[in-house]
């Protein structure tokens, strides 16, 4: 299966809808349950809905989902019952294949219920109606990109004694978003050249700037300190996303002291030092931190 554990968890729906096509008089003793068979409508949603939770067992690259929502509907038409399955879960990826199995399924039972009593009963198109959740639902679009920059805060990576992976590591994953990174920047420890570093960035009127290192509990790890004495407000729903993703992942991501902040119409986003713990916060915020700029030009929720 394509591996997901880098997704963060949404709510998901989706909606799939097909039909049966019969005489109307197979129609009319489905809809009453007349049948040889007995109750095709009751039978037909307990197959619809048994088929959503089976998928994964049906189809092998479906990941196993707990659905929180199965549900068969049918509308009776003119020579034709659709049926209808609406299915919803909070997960990692989507439930549109719970849907769509679900439908056909419940059809394929309608079919079998009837098909002794009418020889023209036919199945239509299967097709997905609707389909929501997921980090697309959440990406958001500038008209001109964010202009931002990324900061390394590191005594060994400033002073030449290593390489750096995680500045680099933000940069490129901004490339997947409308973000455009002006300034990449390493400098050390100290407490008074990050202050200064971020000040300057905020002055600049830069919309976003990214820092790495400085989160931990080393003796020299100051950068989130420096960011709450600038800071006009803490956001401490973006901390607490960074820590409640890593911490499903690894036990030391309750070690992390990140934080985010507003200083005028920048928003300041402090991630941890090591290159995976970057990429696990990115994906832990990204897209959906951008939502943040909407707010702060009023445009609301």
């Amino acid at each position: 299966m394509i591996d997901i554990s880098e997704k963060i968890e949404t709510l998901r729906s989706a909606i799939a809808a097909t039909e049966v096509r019969a005489r109307q008089e197979t129609l009319e003793r489905a809809w009453r349950g007349e049948t040889p068979k007995g109750e095709v409508l009751v039978v037909a949603r307990a197959a619809g809905v048994l088929a959503a939770k089976k998928t994964p067992e049906l189809i092998p690259y479906c990941h196993p989902l707990a659905l929180d929502k199965v549900a068969i509907h049918f509308e009776k038409g003119e020579g034709r019952i659709e049926v209808r399955a609406e299915v919803v879960a909070i997960g990692r990826t989507g439930v549109e294949m719970e849907a769509l199995t679900a439908a056909a399924v419940a059809a394929l039972t309608v079919y079998d219920m009837v098909k002794g009593i009418d020889k023209d009963v036919t199945l239509g198109e299967t097709r997905l109606l609707e389909k929501r959740g997921g980090k697309s639902d959440y990406a958001e679009s500038f008209p001109v990109p964010l202009k931002a920059a990324v900061l390394v805060t590191s005594d060994s990576v400033s002073a030449g004694k290593k390489g750096d992976k995680s500045g680099k590591r933000i940069c490129e994953a901004m490339a997947r978003f409308p973000v455009e990174v002006l300034s990449y920047e390493v400098i050390p420890d100290d407490r008074e050249k990050i202050r200064a570093k971020l000040l300057e960035y905020v002055e600049r009127g830069l919309d976003l700037v990214l820092s790495t290192g400085g989160t931990g509990l080393g003796p020299r790890d100051v950068t989130a300190e420096v960011l709450r004495e600038i800071a006009e407000r803490e956001i401490p729903g973006i901390g607490e996303a960074m820590r409640v993703y890593g911490q499903r992942r690894t036990p030391y991501a309750m070690l992390s002291r990140g934080l985010a902040a507003q200083r005028g119409k920048t928003l300041l986003l402090t991630l941890p030092g090591s290159s995976n713990g970057v990429k696990e916060s990115i994906a832990a915020l990204f897209p959906n931190v951008l939502h943040a700029f909407n707010m702060m030009r009023g445009g609301g929720h």
